[in-house]
């Protein structure tokens, strides 16, 4: 399903994320509905994925605004599990580039699916969408989370 940047979007993501970060501990127990229209809103999602598809499009829409840097930090910091920030970050300063993209530019859409889980992990494979609606190119990531905490701990590319 496509996404559409919307200030408004962005906002709520950003209200969600302080509302988040208030009470961790609430948030990670407490079982999570996927929004209205999620990729990954079909019986077999996981909650890993879905929570996946929900930091894909809070994060596009923070690094796609203007002054949403704070924003994409901070679903940084409550998304990605401390080593993979670390790795994240010893990858941008030698690539160049956004390590939860992988890429230099912003995806104007993305699509998640829900994969397999082994080993205390579940996997993901992300879709990121580029160019325009006429002449669409992809590229895919693959994400891990783990079961325990659902935070994501590990990117890669998915081809």
């Amino acid at each position: 399903m496509t996404r559409t940047r919307t200030a408004g979007r962005t906002l709520l993501a950003s209200a969600l994320l302080a509302a988040a970060v208030a009470v961790p501990a609430a948030a990670a127990a407490a079982p999570r509905e996927a929004a209205a229209g999620a990729t990954v809103a079909d019986e077999t999602a996981t909650q890993e994925s879905r929570l996946v598809d929900d930091f894909y499009s809070a994060y596009i829409d923070a690094v796609a605004a203007e002054d949403g840097g704070d924003l994409a930090t901070a679903l940084r910091g409550f998304y990605l599990t401390p080593a993979l920030r670390d790795r994240l970050a010893e990858w941008e300063a030698a690539n160049h580039a956004d390590g939860v993209l992988l890429a230099q530019d912003v995806p104007v859409d993305h699509q998640v699916t829900a994969g397999h889980s082994g080993a205390g992990h579940t996997w993901s494979t992300v879709r990121l969408t580029w160019g325009s609606p006429e002449d669409p190119t992809y590229t895919y990531l693959t994400v891990r989370s783990d079961l325990a905490t659902g935070k994501i701990s590990a990117i890669r590319d998915g081809e």
